[in-house]
């Protein structure tokens, strides 16, 4: 029993990781159908600025908190504007374009930037200080969960609460319901599409950050090609839950980490990658649409 609760909690904090990342992809998918690709590289390219920013205010004898103030807070402008700045040149020409044209778009941006990265840094696994504070209090019951993973869990859930009063009681949440809903229709009564669409973004960009400086807090290593493998497990996460829907991809991204770590611990290591696809070919063929997603009718 302990030590299904020892992987089970792994399972967690893991899915919490996935969490950060999907949240970004249904956000995107729920207001304009897109998959984006890139956004894998968007938290990959969070995680460097913050080891880059993190590092030069340690050498310079900022203490640690303000660190990681500083090292968040600026991995998330950079990140935003990189996402901002992928929709208005990559798949804003593209949109109302065949959907096909926008989805390989997505794939040369990801290759853009992870080749980017690879110039710029290197292409060998960096270690990555972990800044993120240690609770006493916890040591007692550090073989079953971490203060990291314990953050980790704490962000994710932070977030998940205030995107969904973002999107159900306020201005902006509205005008990215109805654009969801109909995005021309919306024009018409006076919503800023582009506005919306840009936010959005910005939104899932920031998000992608804060779990980029988390995640490789809690790995501890960090190369340039992390964030393909870490994208297509949480764009699996968002299918799995039902892409498009907040609590789906949280669902979803929870159900990966707990298969992921049980399978590991009790079966081998060496399928982990498999067994998310497994269990997604499985969802689906019961229920296409995701554990918590709607059939999307077709008008004729």
């Amino acid at each position: 029993m302990e030590y299904f609760l020892k992987l089970f909690l792994s399972g967690t904090a893991k899915g919490s990781i996935y969490a950060l990342i999907a949240l970004g992809y249904t956000m995107v998918y729920g207001i304009i159908q897109l998959i984006n690709f890139a956004h894998g590289e968007i938290y990959m390219i969070g995680g460097f600025t913050a080891l880059i920013l993190g590092g030069f205010f340690f050498s310079n004898g900022m203490p640690v908190w303000l660190v990681l103030l500083f090292s968040v807070l600026l991995s998330i402008i950079y990140a935003s504007a990189f996402g901002y700045t992928i929709e208005k040149i990559a798949y804003r020409p593209l949109r109302g374009k065949p959907r096909l044209s926008a989805l390989i778009s997505a794939i040369g941006v990801s290759i853009v930037l992870q080749n980017f990265v690879l110039l710029a840094q290197t292409e060998k696994f960096m270690p990555f200080p972990s800044y993120l504070p240690e609770f006493s209090w916890l040591q007692p019951y550090k073989e079953y969960i971490n203060s990291t993973q314990l953050i980790i869990l704490g962000v994710t859930a932070i977030i998940m609460v205030f995107l969904t009063l973002l999107i159900k009681f306020t201005r902006t949440g509205k005008a990215m319901r109805a654009t969801a809903q109909d995005m021309h229709m919306a024009q018409l009564v006076g919503v800023d599409v582009n506005q919306v669409i840009s936010v959005t973004f910005i939104i899932g960009s920031s998000l992608a950050a804060i779990g980029g400086v988390l995640i490789c807090s809690y790995m501890g290593q960090i190369n340039y090609y992390i964030g393909f493998v870490a994208g297509i497990k949480a764009f699996v996460a968002a299918v799995l839950g039902g892409i498009g829907s907040i609590p789906g991809a949280v669902l979803g991204s929870f159900i990966l980490g707990w298969t992921e770590s049980l399978g590991t611990g009790y079966i081998s290591s060496d399928y982990e990658d498999a067994f998310a696809f497994v269990i997604l070919i499985v969802i689906l063929l019961i229920k296409p649409d995701g554990i918590l997603g709607r059939t999307q009718r077709q008008k004729v």
